[in-house]
């Protein structure tokens, strides 16, 4: 029991003696004992490893616990800790691949796996470990430009620990993680590259400005564009419309001139209906002379201009054509219907197309 508090109190006053700088550069670092000889019993704490050399030569390492040792012949020559160990790997300058010099700090992260490498595999783990992880962030930093060491420090660290590992594989230690504390950039490349921000956001701000405007002048167009087809529709049902309105309207004018005409040509069979139609043409051309001579138009007119009685003379000859046209379909109707009912309507057809043709005349 005593002699393992004699080497903890050892290992204390070797720790205070290497931090005030007393210690510094000597071979053995914090991890070695400094007690010679032992009583024999030894306590080992819990993640720690003892090396122990029997009369100079490697002996055995001591688990955790009690441990019993050959007074004056063994002797407890390292003390490994097994726990996690983080070591500030001091600020140094480096190069990067664009020729832009910084200033860089980090945390190395490690692990005695192997506490016999580590005892006799280098002669000052914490110190090569130290020197490693220095020379591997030069030759990392190295290889990248200024951007990538921001935007890939994730990477770079991982590519840190990779090549740690690998040089310090024969030391019994294993790098866990290496951390980037601190990047220190010139002024003027400071400065730059606050330029270079700044004109990065106003490109930003360019760009979205502009895809606004597009995006509002797509929305217009589309709106027009819209509004056009709906409008083109609107207008074709309105001209739809006024189509069959006005085929309607034709239609029913026609019908209506029709049967006036059926109607003057059976008036047309009793001598008062003829001098009622002669009446009737007879005003109606006084009538239309009157009009004309109300307007400033040039017209052509016939030589009988006066001449009335010609002109009702020939209404009169046509109203008496369509009264016979009329009283023949009606003789060839009556003749139909004695034929048989099959025939009685191609004879109607053919009495229509004699009205219609009477109609065309006039």
């Amino acid at each position: 029991m005593l002699a393992g508090r004699n080497i903890l109190f050892s290992r204390s006053s070797v720790i205070s003696l290497q931090n005030s700088g007393f210690l510094k550069g000597l071979a053995f670092t914090r991890y070695a004992s400094t007690f010679a000889l032992n009583t024999g019993i030894v306590f080992v704490p819990h993640r720690e490893a003892w090396v122990v050399e029997r009369m100079g030569k490697f002996y055995k390492i001591l688990e955790p616990g009690i441990n019993l040792l050959i007074p004056f012949l063994d002797k407890v020559k390292y003390i490994q800790s097994l726990k996690e160990l983080a070591i500030v790997i001091p600020k140094q300058s480096v190069i990067t691949s664009d020729n832009v010099t910084l200033d860089i700090d980090a945390v190395l992260y490690l692990k005695v796996l192997d506490p016999y490498l580590a005892s006799y595999g280098v002669e000052d783990p914490e110190y090569a470990i130290t020197q490693l992880a220095q020379t591997s962030m030069r030759s990392e930093l190295g290889k990248i430009s200024l951007d990538k060491v921001f935007a890939e420090r994730e990477s770079l660290n991982i590519a840190l620990v990779e090549s740690i590992n690998k040089a310090s594989s024969s030391w019994g230690i294993s790098c866990l993680r290496y951390e980037i504390r601190d990047i220190a950039v010139p002024q003027a490349v400071r400065e730059a590259m606050q330029l270079q921000v700044e004109a990065e956001r106003k490109k930003r701000a360019a760009i979205l400005e502009s895809e606004g405007i597009r995006e509002a002048d797509i929305n217009v167009a589309e709106g027009k564009r819209k509004s056009r087809i709906l409008a083109s529709e609107a207008e074709k049902l309105e001209q739809i419309n006024r189509a069959e309105g006005e085929a309607t309207a034709l239609l029913a004018v026609a019908e209506a001139r029709a049967r006036g005409l059926e109607v003057i040509a059976k008036s047309l069979g009793c001598q008062d209906g003829k001098n009622a139609a002669s009446l009737n043409v007879a005003q109606q051309y006084v009538s239309a002379f009157n009009q004309l001579a109300q307007r400033g138009n040039t017209l052509i007119l016939p030589s009988n201009v006066n001449d009335v009685s010609s002109m009702v003379a020939q209404a009169m000859t046509i109203y008496q054509k369509i009264s016979k046209a009329s009283s023949e379909n009606m003789l060839d109707s009556g003749e139909a219907n004695r034929e048989g009912q099959d025939q009685s309507a191609d004879e109607l057809n053919d009495g229509s197309v004699a009205v219609k043709s009477a109609k065309c005349e006039v």
